[in-house]
């Protein structure tokens, strides 16, 4: 859970307060407090947000407690506070993101297992076609005549068909053939 969490700020400054830390977690933290998190509330007043990752909720409550009385964004691995660090199923192009407000820590990234099958080759070559097709129309109509576009392309029978048959080529090729109709 609090490795999930470091690797969400990766390329912040973080300071980790546990009495272990794994190897993962020395990678990616800037500074290391080896000290019991209820003995280290003082870092919180040199803190920008503070995140309350013990497996204890009675001491994730005291620790979003005490930041949010200092006027810090804080996220609890137990629910509250006022940042949200869902789990996240990054692809090439896009990213899906679960979360349940804490209140059941392990389904999140079971929901992201879940979509990580789901979500095959043809989404990605979805994107793809999609992207082309997007930059392709950048300049030609407004916003909502290209929004509107986008959406019928997405939703084409034609396309979708060459996209589940893995022919990206015969769906981009459909996909300029509406925009030749489209206005």
């Amino acid at each position: 859970m609090a490795l999930r969490k470091c690797r969400h700020f990766k390329d912040a400054d973080i300071t980790v307060v546990s009495l272990e830390v794994i190897p993962e977690i020395r990678g990616i933290a800037s500074e290391i407090v080896i000290s019991k998190a209820e003995d280290a509330m003082h870092l919180i007043s040199r803190s920008d947000i503070v995140i309350a990752a013990t497996s204890d909720k009675e001491l994730n409550n005291k620790i979003k407690d005490a930041a949010l009385l200092k006027g810090k964004h804080v996220n609890s691995a137990h629910g509250g506070g006022d940042i949200l660090i869902p789990s996240v199923l990054k692809r090439k192009g896009y990213a899906v993101a679960v979360s349940s407000y804490g209140t059941v820590p392990a389904f999140p990234p079971y929901v992201v297992e879940e979509l990580d099958r789901f979500l095959n080759k043809k989404f990605d070559m979805m994107f793809d076609v999609i992207s082309e097709m997007r930059e392709a129309c950048r300049n030609m109509w407004t916003q909502p005549l290209r929004s509107k576009f986008l959406r019928n392309v997405l939703h084409d029978p034609s396309v979708l068909s060459y996209v589940r048959e893995g022919k990206k080529e015969a769906a981009t090729e459909r996909a300029y053939q509406m925009m030749e109709g489209a206005e």
